[in-house]
């Protein structure tokens, strides 16, 4: 009988797994700071909406004159409205907000002259200087760089004391009998306000319009209305510096909080986005609080 002998050798333990840990989320995939967003409102030239509903401003930028205020909603609605930006929070409801070509919207819009830059320094300072000096958006007519237009008083001119006249010596002949009294009707009163209509641009089912109002009285004008009706079905879809309700063609603009007094002598501008069909004939009259404005 052979007997068989069979060695087993043992089998070698495997060796450990080493595990790497997964790396932390940092800020970039975390929080939503400097990644692309979206604005979905323009507030005012400084203060937008973006896509998640937020309400921020916009660092180093001066709250926008008065009389340059539509302008900066404009430039801020063509260069921001549904566009993506890059989004830093600098504090609490206040970021820097960058475009998708990698400029700064603060420093674009006051180099344009749209906005003044507020508590800046640098390069921003440089670039409001730069503006100043070439009379560019606000700081040209009619604003030359001051939020409001200064009004000035009329210095009544001195008058030159009457003549004393010597009577003359009365004759016997009968005086001549007075001229008849022609009376004459007192002309009708000015309209208090004056309103100047445009088109500032058209395209195929659209166009943007604008509207200046001028007090021509003599008394503050403090909150207002103006209506006008269009002739060729057109609609407002957008408007700035007032709130718009439109009841068929007729269209009525009531003033935003911070446009709100009209200065004697003094104006404010409004404008909008609207649509239209294959005419685009401008508004013929116009009423501010219920009462007929000159046009031109």
């Amino acid at each position: 009988m052979v007997l068989l002998t069979c060695a087993c050798a043992e089998s070698p333990a495997p060796p450990p797994v080493t595990r790497v840990p997964s790396r932390q989320p940092t800020l970039i995939t975390e929080a939503r700071q400097n990644v692309p967003r979206f604005v979905r409102e323009i507030v005012d030239g400084r203060t937008v909406e973006l896509d998640d509903g937020q309400r921020v401003r916009i660092s180093l930028l001066a709250e926008p004159a008065v009389c340059w205020a539509a302008a900066a909603i404009a430039f801020a609605t063509k260069t921001l409205l549904v566009r993506p930006v890059r989004v830093t929070t600098v504090e609490p409801g206040e970021v820097n907000l960058e475009l998708d070509d990698g400029t700064d919207y603060a420093l674009l819009a006051v180099r344009e002259g749209v906005l003044r830059a507020q508590g800046a320094a640098g390069e921003i300072a440089e670039a409001e200087q730069r503006a100043a000096r070439e009379n560019r958006g606000l700081w040209g007519l009619p604003c030359n760089g001051m939020d409001a237009t200064p009004t000035t008083t009329a210095v009544p001119s001195a008058t030159t004391p009457p003549k004393r006249i010597q009577p003359q010596p009365t004759t016997t002949a009968p005086p001549p009998p007075p001229p008849p009294v022609v009376t004459t009707p007192p002309p009708p009163p000015a309209p208090p306000c004056k309103v100047s209509y445009r088109i500032e641009g058209q395209w195929p089912g659209g166009f943007k319009g604008g509207v200046t109002i001028k007090n021509t009285g003599r008394t503050a004008i403090n909150g207002w209305a103006l209506g006008w009706s269009f002739s060729d079905g057109q609609t407002v879809q957008q408007m700035w510096n007032a709130s718009a309700s439109q009841r068929g063609a007729a269209v009525s603009a009531t003033n935003a909080s911070y446009v709100a007094t009209i200065a004697p002598g003094g104006e404010v501008s409004l404008g909008f986005l609207g649509s239209m069909r294959d005419r685009n004939t401008a508004p013929r009259s116009f009423t501010l609080n219920g009462t007929a404005c000159a046009t031109g």
